[in-house]
């Protein structure tokens, strides 16, 4: 498995989620990437490589990815159209897979909002239409209305400070569940890493969080 962090962060801010998946018992690695400097087709080529590598590692059998925010839009766009890539599971977290309202508010600062964005701007803003890809997808959002995008964007029904639910509803997931956190929430809560072991290993969220 191969956990993606999310925009401004670095690999370390995975810690937690990283432990409580090892104790899932999961073999976890963690992609550290530059989320602002860095073009979107270096980090894909480099999750390629890495993906690959982990493959040929002793009893690997899929390659799954965990990505948060920033991180599972990468994912997604990696594995897309990529069939000599292993199997495998993806996991969201407060992905904005249909595009983020905070991005277009930072965008609308000109050339700052540019800085702050970098290379994953475009994708940011704009998100996916729909994922058809030949990997099952779950996306785990928060709605927890705390953050600093709560701040700049105007969101419409729930959100969790930094990406609205309605953000995170891609058409072609495989499942969606929300959880009380705000955005950054969803790497320390014992409940979505409790939520993507379960996701990972049958393709569903069990049990079913009622909304």
């Amino acid at each position: 498995m191969i956990l993606l962090h999310g925009l401004w962060m670095r690999g370390f801010a995975l810690s937690m989620l990283h432990r409580r998946l090892m104790e899932a018992g999961f073999r976890v690695h963690r992609f550290d990437y530059l989320s602002v400097a860095a073009t979107e087709q270096r980090i894909l080529d480099q999750l390629h490589a890495r993906m690959t590598d982990l493959l040929g590692e002793a009893d690997a059998q899929a390659v799954h990815l965990v990505g948060h925010s920033l991180g599972g839009l990468l994912a997604l766009r990696a594995c897309h159209d990529a069939a000599a890539l292993p199997s495998g599971r993806i996991v969201c977290l407060g992905s904005p897979l249909r595009g983020s309202a905070a991005a277009r508010s930072f965008a609308r600062w000109g050339r700052g909002g540019e800085v702050l964005l970098g290379h994953n701007r475009e994708l940011l803003e704009q998100g996916l239409e729909r994922w058809d890809g030949p990997r099952e997808v779950g996306m785990i959002a928060g709605c927890t209305p705390l953050g600093l995008g709560a701040m700049l964007g105007h969101f419409q029904g729930e959100h969790d400070g930094t990406v609205a639910v309605e953000e995170t509803l891609l058409p072609g997931l495989a499942d969606h569940c929300v959880v009380e956190t705000n955005h950054t929430g969803l790497l320390f809560s014992p409940e979505v890493a409790q939520l993507t072991a379960g996701f990972l290993r049958h393709g569903r969220f069990s049990p079913p969080q009622p909304r």
